[in-house]
């Protein structure tokens, strides 16, 4: 293994033994906290333009299993992890960290001091950072990471065009998954409860949802600043005039908040990870969530009628979730879809299972 330099916009550089792809990157580097999952993490596309750092010493232990992947490649830029497993252990297992990650053209750097490097970031906040092979041009290399933004992310990663899934057995509800970076399990927990599911672009427009006669209308997950997407935002709101139940998460927790005239903030160092606990505050009970994130809602810029409905354990005057008392619409900005706990939070999908029927019930009313 070749040596390869990570270098942090503050001037703090790392060596480590390059594996994956060959290559020199520019990304935003931040750490995710997750004891298990690279899995997913590798393929969330909410990780685009980002060099992640695991903080788990050991990866790639039970190999590459693509069942467990959330989409069908990776939207990250660099992986920096301190041990890499060369020889996994998994009957599940159909190939490598390594020949993964060299297939989709990303680096990966390991024998790094992930737990400095995470309190670097914990301290000083996300910063843009290069992955290089020589440190002859130091003073450049930092002035590139500076200049580093993450900017056109939900365009990136999002579906190209609608696509339509049916569930293995009879249809209960239409739902149309707003793509802007959808992770595979969140059409999954749709077709499990029995719900046809179109995925649409991100760029789709409000009438043309409406056309597809939805039950009900999904946000997704999704990377970079929301407010950079103003199309979408406009479309969104709408949207909300419909009175279609709407259910929103991460990404479209927030651009349903800027739709309604709510504000939003760029994290220190956000939440990443499946160990992030959420209080729910009207029962006052906690749940373990799966998170990765780097914006949040101000929760005291919602409008009249929008409430903040969770909040982070850890941050607790970080907002987690919103419910709309005044239309069929609340979000999280956690991962219901993503096992945490391992089900703590896989009720949302039936509370909107409900909104649904409701709607229905009051059609034929």
């Amino acid at each position: 293994m070749d040596t390869v330099y990570l270098i942090l916009e503050n001037g703090r550089v790392f060596e480590g033994k390059g594996f994956g792809a060959d290559a020199e990157v520019t990304g935003e580097i931040v750490f995710t906290t997750g004891l298990a999952g690279y899995l997913e993490t590798l393929t969330d596309p909410s990780y685009y333009g980002q060099i992640v750092v695991q903080t788990f010493p050991l990866i790639g232990n039970y190999g590459m299993i693509s069942a467990d992947f959330e989409s069908d490649r990776p939207a990250l830029t660099a992986y920096v992890v301190r041990e890499w497993c060369q020889e996994p252990s998994n009957f599940r297992s159909e190939g490598t960290l390594d020949t993964f990650l060299k297939k989709w053209g990303i680096p990966g750097i390991c024998g790094v001091d992930t737990r400095e490097l995470t309190r670097i970031i914990r301290e000083h906040g996300v910063m843009g950072a290069r992955l290089v092979h020589s440190l002859d041009h130091l003073s450049e290399e930092i002035e590139r990471a500076k200049g580093f933004r993450v900017t056109g992310a939900v365009r990136a990663v999002s579906c190209r065009e609608a696509s339509t899934a049916q569930p293995e057995g009879p249809v209960k509800h239409r739902v149309v998954l707003w793509d802007f970076g959808a992770k595979a399990n969140i059409r999954g927990e749709l077709l499990r409860r029995g719900c046809e599911v179109t995925t649409v672009p991100y760029d789709t427009t409000a009438d043309r949802i409406l056309a597809l006669h939805p039950d009900g209308v999904m946000l997704s997950n999704g990377p970079g600043d929301p407010t950079e997407n103003t199309g979408v935002i406009e479309q969104l709101r709408l949207l909300c005039a419909s009175g279609l139940p709407i259910f929103g998460i991460c990404l479209g927790h927030q651009l349903l908040a800027l739709s309604q005239g709510a504000s939003t903030r760029k994290m220190k160092y956000g939440h990443r990870g499946s160990n992030q606990p959420v209080r729910d505050l009207a029962s006052n009970r906690v749940y373990i969530t799966s998170q990765n994130h780097g914006y949040a809602v101000e929760g005291d810029s919602l409008p009249e009628g929008a409430r903040v409905s969770f909040v982070n354990g850890n941050e607790p005057a970080s907002c987690e979730g919103v419910d709309y008392d005044y239309m069929s619409a609340f979000t999280v900005q956690f991962h219901p879809e993503a096992c945490a706990g391992p089900q703590d939070t896989a009720f949302l999908f039936d509370r909107f299972m409900g909104m649904m029927e409701q709607k229905k019930e009051e059609k034929a009313g």
